[in-house]
C-alpha cells in the first residue's frame, strides 16, 4: 500500500477515496479512543534503568525456564560439590536476551550464563569456558576455492545482479571467500531493491569423507546451491528444504560448485556465506578437554536474532555443530546439562536420551545469566510449563502435511483445522516428545477432591470446578494446574479436550489449596461455521484437570441440559 499503487489503483477506479478516508477514520478513531492526541505520550519520570526493573526482569527469567528433563535428580546441583563447572556452546557468551525483529529491544547490560554462572560460584567455585564449535563464518573463511577445476587460480566467480531475477547483464568480480555482510553489491545502492548473486567455483577435498555444505542467507533471502550440476539444497522462496547439504566426497577430485542467491531487500546488510566442513570437525579438542575436566557441564545452544527473526522460518534442526557438540559432552562428561534458547522446539533426537537434564530457557531477556544459576542450583524451583508440544520429528507436526505443499507458490492450507497443536497430538495418535503444558519441578504435587457444579447446568450457565492441589514433596514450588474441557457429544467434529483455564499455585511443603475455576457458556461452546456465531449445545461434557495435556490427574463429568 504505498504511494505508486494506490494512486494507480485510484485512477483506475479499483480503490476509491472514501474507502482509503475510512482507513484512515479507524487510525484516528483508535488515537482518539486511548487519548493519545490529548497529550504528551512521554513520561519523563519514568527511569530507564533501575534495580526496581532488573528484579522485575529477574522474576520474568526464572519463571519463564521450563525444566524439561532431569533424570536421576541430577539438578538442582549441590553448591558444596560443584567446584568445576565448564559452560559450554555459541549461547553461553555473549547473552542472547531477545531474538530477531521487531522484539529486539536491546538492554543496557544483559547478562550471560558464563557471566551469571561464574558471578554465583564467585571465589569458591571455577567456571571454564570455550564455544565449543567453529562459527558458520569461520567455516566459510577456511574453505578454499578455485575458479578453474585445476585449481590453479583461487577464488569464485562472482556474478551481480540489479535485480532478483538473474536477469540481463551482471558486474562480474572475483571473490576470495563468500563470507560477508552485502549491502547491495558493488553495483547499485541501498534503495531497497533486491538483488540476485551467483557464484561458482570449484571445491577439491584434501580428504574422503562427509562434508555439511553451509549456506548463510538473510532470513528474507532465498537460495539455490548446485553440487557437480545438479540441485544439492534450496531454501526459502524456491522451498522449505534445509538450509545446506551433507555429501560425500572424495579427496583430491575437483566439485563444480554453484551458488545462486536471491536478497529480498537491500535496506540493511545481509549476512552471507558458503563453506564446507567435516561434521567430526566442529567440535574443537578444548570444548572436550573442559568437559571432561569439569564436575558438571552446562551446554548452552540455540539460536539469536541472526538465525530466529519474525516473519520467516528457521530450521528444526539445530544450528552447525550444536548437536555434535551436546553429543562430545556427554561422551566425555555423565552430569551434562543442555539449556536452549529458542522461541520454539527444536530436533533433540540425537542425543535427548542420553543427557539427564534439560532446561527451556526461550529468550528470557535481560537477567537470563542470574536466572540460570539460581535454577541450576536450586535456589529458584522453576515452574515454568510449555506453552506448545514439542514433536520428535517435524514430520509429527500436525501442519507438516499442510505447510508450503505446493511450493514455489508459498502458499499453507490450514486443512488441519482445529486439530493443531496438543489437539492434532492426540486427534492423530502422535506422542510428542514433550506435551504441551509439561514442566518438572523439584517437589511433586498431588490433586484430589473434583467438584463440578452444578452438576446438570442449563444452557447459558455457567459451571464451577473446583479441586485441592498439595505439595507432596520436600520444597517449596509452583504447580500451574490445568483445566481441560471434552464435548464427546457435540455436533461436529471437536478435539478430545482443550484447555479452558488455568491457575499457578504457590505452596509450601504439605501445604494444601483449594482452587477454582469457571467454565463460562462461551467455554463449552464451538464456533458454527454454517451460522458464523458460537453455539451451546446441550449434551455431556468431560472435566479434565491435571499437570499438563498428557498428564491428567482428575476426570469428571456434568450434563448440558436445555
Amino acid at each position: 500500500m504505498n504511494r505508486a499503487n494506490l494512486l494507480s489503483a485510484l485512477q483506475s477506479g479499483k480503490v476509491s477515496v472514501a474507502t482509503i478516508d475510512d482507513k484512515v477514520r479507524r487510525i484516528v478513531r483508535t488515537a482518539t479512543e486511548f487519548g493519545f492526541l490529548d497529550r504528551n505520550q512521554s513520561e519523563p519520570g519514568i527511569p530507564c534503568y533501575s534495580e526496581e526493573d532488573r528484579e522485575v526482569a529477574l522474576q520474568g527469567a526464572e519463571e519463564a525456564v521450563v525444566l524439561l528433563k532431569n533424570d536421576g535428580s541430577l539438578l538442582p546441583l549441590d553448591k558444596t560439590k560443584i567446584k568445576t563447572v565448564a559452560v559450554l556452546g555459541p549461547n553461553a557468551y555473549p547473552a542472547v536476551p531477545v531474538g530477531g525483529g521487531s522484539a529486539g529491544v536491546e538492554p543496557f547490560h544483559a547478562i550471560s550464563y558464563l557471566e551469571g554462572i561464574g558471578d554465583f560460584l564467585g571465589v569458591n567455585g571455577k567456571v571454564l569456558y570455550s564455544r565449543g564449535i567453529i562459527s558458520s563464518e569461520e567455516a566459510c573463511e577456511r574453505t578454499r576455492f578455485t575458479v578453474d577445476e585445476k585449481g590453479t587460480a583461487p577464488g569464485l566467480r562472482g556474478e551481480y545482479f540489479t535485480n532478483p531475477d538473474f536477469a540481463g547483464i551482471p558486474e562480474v568480480r572475483t571473490d576470495a571467500h563468500v563470507d560477508f555482510e552485502w549491502s547491495g553489491g558493488p553495483i547499485g545502492s541501498n534503495d531497497g531493491a533486491g538483488r540476485s548473486v551467483r557464484w561458482t567455483a570449484y571445491f577439491t577435498p584434501n580428504k574422503t569423507g562427509r562434508y555439511r555444505w553451509l549456506v548463510n542467507a538473510d532470513a528474507s533471502d532465498a537460495y539455490r546451491l548446485f553440487m557437480g550440476g545438479k540441485l544439492a539444497g534450496e531454501c526459502k522462496a524456491w522451498s522449505d528444504r534445509p538450509a545446506g547439504a551433507e555429501l560425500t566426497m572424495e579427496a583430491g577430485k575437483a566439485q563444480a560448485v554453484k551458488l545462486e542467491i536471491m536478497v529480498g531487500h537491500a535496506f540493511v546488510p545481509h549476512v552471507i556465506g558458503l563453506g564446507a566442513i567435516v561434521p567430526g570437525d566442529m567440535v574443537t579438542p578444548e570444548a572436550k578437554q573442559l568437559a571432561a575436566l569439569a564436575d558438571a557441564v552446562v551446554v548452552c545452544v540455540g539460536f539469536n536474532p541472526g538465525t530466529e527473526s519474525e516473519g520467516s522460518d528457521r530450521s528444526f534442526r539445530l544450528v552447525l555443530g550444536q548437536d555434535e557438540l551436546v553429543q562430545a559432552a556427554r561422551a566425555a562428561n555423565p552430569r551434562t546439562i543442555v539449556v536452549l534458547t529458542a522461541g520454539g522446539s527444536v530436533d533433540a533426537t540425537s542425543w535427548i536420551d542420553r543427557v539427564p537434564a534439560f532446561l527451556y530457557a526461550e529468550y528470557s531477556g535481560q537477567e537470563c545469566g542470574r536466572a540460570l544459576p539460581k535454577i541450576l542450583f536450586g535456589e529458584f524451583n522453576p515452574s515454568g510449563r510449555l506453552p506448545f508440544s514439542w514433536e520428535r520429528r517435524w514430520e509429527d507436526n500436525p501442519v507438516h502435511d499442510s505447510y508450503y505443499v505446493n511450493a514455489p507458490a508459498n502458499t499453507v492450507i490450514y486443512k488441519e483445522g482445529v486439530f493443531v497443536g496438543y489437539r492434532g497430538y492426540e486427534h492423530n495418535g502422535v506422542k510428542p516428545l514433550f506435551p504441551f503444558g509439561h514442566g518438572l519441578s523439584y517437589t511433586t504435587f498431588e490433586f484430589k477432591n473434583l467438584a463440578i457444579t452444578p452438576a446438570t447446568p442449563r444452557a447459558g450457565e455457567n459451571v464451577t470446578v473446583a479441586f485441592d492441589v498439595t505439595n507432596s514433596g520436600p520444597r517449596q514450588g509452583a504447580e500451574v494446574a490445568q483445566l481441560y474441557l471434552g464435548n464427546p457429544t457435540a455436533s461436529v467434529s471437536r478435539p478430545l479436550k482443550e484447555l479452558k483455564g488455568f491457575a499457578r499455585v504457590e505452596l509450601k511443603p504439605a501445604e494444601s489449596r483449594r482452587v477454582t475455576l469457571t467454565l463460562d457458556p462461551r467455554a463449552m461452546s464451538f464456533f458454527d461455521a454454517q451460522s458464523h456465531t458460537w453455539k451451546q449445545e446441550p449434551g455431556r461434557f468431560t472435566v479434565f484437570v491435571g499437570h499438563s495435556s498428557a498428564e491428567i490427574n482428575l476426570q469428571g463429568e456434568y450434563n448440558v441440559v436445555p
